[in-house]
């Protein structure tokens, strides 16, 4: 009885697969299952034609040299060169391989601002005047001109005169440089943006402190740290291909050594304003050096 039973469930079972009798295929005719196969393949097709119709009509919005729609920070961003490990520039004088690659960092970082290269590809503009390079209507102004930034600007932090850039003799310079915004005009009245640099507020044990007395005298380059109004505002990367990134340099004189010393750097413009506290690095940049002479 059991065997009569396992051999009617297998004949059922193949006769689900197969119908001899009906040609059926898993309960379907082939009209059946050519049916289904016809509505999702016009089905799928729809589809893909509707998302590819979609990207279409989007990348028709899209301009190539500036976005569309453009939701930026008040407040742009900052950094520094070199970075060293979490914004930490930790050497000891005496051990050269300790502070030597930030010396290549930074002779690679300013590789494209030597003098040669700026004169070959930019223009020498009047300074603390935007360069404003607008399109004739539909006729597009590109590629864009650039003024030129020359490495000699950042004086002794420059690497010409000094190789080390100060990280020999215990007076490190540090580069500082605004994020690229598109159409960012960061001064106004003839008044460029500039850094200012000191020690930065820490909490220890419930109570703030700060690192005044260690940070020692500060020089910048250009004089006054500015971000001069010529190199603004940018027109994007692919409309201005040779665009040279301002930079301000800092350079530390007589910071303490053997200490941890906390700096804050940050931008002052009549034009930006507002800080945020939640993204640390807008606007400013906080970064920790430690110097050891031992």
């Amino acid at each position: 009885m059991a065997k009569e039973d396992e051999k009617k469930e297998s004949g059922e079972w193949k006769e689900f697969f197969w119908n001899p009798r009906t040609h059926e295929l898993l309960g379907r005719t082939a009209s059946s299952w050519g049916l289904i196969l016809l509505f999702y393949v016009v089905f799928y097709t729809f589809l893909a034609g509707m998302f590819c119709l979609t990207m279409y009509v989007m990348l028709l919005t899209l301009d190539d040299y500036k976005p569309t729609w453009q939701d930026r920070l008040a407040t742009p961003g900052m950094m520094i060169r070199p970075k060293g490990d979490a914004l930490e520039i930790i050497y000891n004088v005496k051990e050269t391989e300790r502070w030597d690659r930030y010396v290549e960092a930074l002779d690679n970082f300013l590789a494209p601002y030597n003098n040669s290269n700026q004169v070959d590809n930019n223009d020498a503009c009047i300074p603390d005047k935007y360069f404003i390079q607008e399109d004739s209507g539909e006729v597009r102004n590109n590629p864009k001109r650039s003024c030129q930034f020359n490495r000699t600007i950042l004086g002794d932090c420059s690497g010409l005169m000094d190789r080390t850039y100060g990280y020999q003799d215990g007076k490190p310079c540090v580069l500082i440089k605004l994020n690229r915004v598109i159409g960012m005009l960061p001064g106004k009245e003839g008044q460029s943006p500039y850094v200012t640099c000191g020690a930065k507020k820490y909490k220890e044990v419930n109570e703030w402190k700060e690192d005044s007395d260690s940070i020692g005298e500060i020089e910048y380059f250009p004089p006054n740290g500015t971000f001069n109004l010529m190199y603004y505002p940018y027109y994007g990367k692919k409309a201005q291909v040779n665009y040279s990134q301002p930079l301000v340099a800092v350079k530390f004189l007589n910071i303490s050594m053997n200490t941890d010393v906390n700096v804050e750097c940050k931008i002052n413009s009549n034009t930006i304003t507002q800080f945020s506290e939640r993204d640390k690095f807008a606007g400013r940049v906080s970064f920790k050096l430690r110097i050891n002479k031992m």
